[in-house]
């Protein structure tokens, strides 16, 4: 995808979720993000793209900062003030500099997706996290798109659809280690609030009987650095090696 048509994709997915599917969309994002952050720890953490959704408002970390991909972009009701943009294939923070990154739909609308996720690693610290958000193409939301490509009728916004099992493939060749992986939104692609109401029951039955069909999944990953060992405390090892004797007094009354 060349850098004019991925700028218009990503106006067009800011239109698209104004609509009753982004809105469902974004509601699941939000709950699971939310829930994932919460349990990291660090720093500094940065969230690239879609200022429509806040991924670090239950983030504990001191600096957080929302970083836009495209210039002079206007949206209505951002979930928080954008901090600075960037261009996601080269970004503007030293090497191992950061605790989390989120992607949230970035890497559809990349003009180099690859790219972006090298950048992210060379930025995490080791342990560092980051957080991937994408369309699933093995979905019913995944078929409706490969059928628009027939008909000139996409339900989503133009972009490439990337695999879970090809996610992770790219991961791992960067060394990132996949920790939790989620799917969510199973209601068929319908265009309206009323009939995705109607299908609300198969977000409590898909996660059950068919949880990889999702239409929306979260990748959560470790960079993870050979050689390196992470250890306890050096007090704490110390400690171990040195356990505190109990006087023989006391021994006696223990026994007594």
């Amino acid at each position: 995808m060349d850098s004019a048509a991925s700028e218009k994709s990503i106006i067009a997915l800011d239109s698209w979720l104004q609509t009753p599917a982004g809105r469902y969309v974004l509601a699941w994002e939000r709950s699971r993000l939310d829930a994932l952050t919460a349990d990291i720890f660090g720093y500094n953490a940065l969230q690239i793209g879609m200022p429509q959704i806040d991924t670090l408002a239950a983030s504990r970390m001191p600096h957080k900062w929302l970083a836009d991909t495209l210039p002079g972009r206007t949206i209505e009701t951002p979930a928080w003030p954008v901090a600075l943009t960037l261009d996601p294939i080269e970004l503007p923070f030293p090497s191992q500099s950061l605790d989390l990154v989120v992607l949230p739909h970035v890497l559809e609308y990349a003009t180099e997706p690859h790219q972006v996720l090298r950048e992210v690693e060379r930025v995490l610290i080791p342990e560092g996290q980051l957080i991937i958000c994408g369309f699933n193409p093995a979905s019913l939301w995944g078929l409706r798109q490969l059928r628009g490509r027939v008909t000139g009728t996409r339900y989503l916004p133009r972009g490439e659809q990337i695999s879970m099992p090809r996610m992770k493939d790219w991961l791992k060749l960067l060394n990132m280690s996949v920790s939790h992986s989620h799917f969510g939104c199973y209601a068929p692609a319908c265009r309206t609030e009323h009939w995705l109401a109607r299908y609300a029951f198969m977000d409590r039955a898909g996660e059950r009987w068919w949880p990889y069909f999702g239409a929306v999944y979260l990748v959560q990953a470790i960079k993870r650095v050979k050689g390196m060992r992470l250890i306890g405390p050096a007090w704490s090892r110390k400690k171990a090696k040195s356990p505190v004797a109990v006087p023989a007094t006391n021994k006696h009354k223990e026994h007594g």
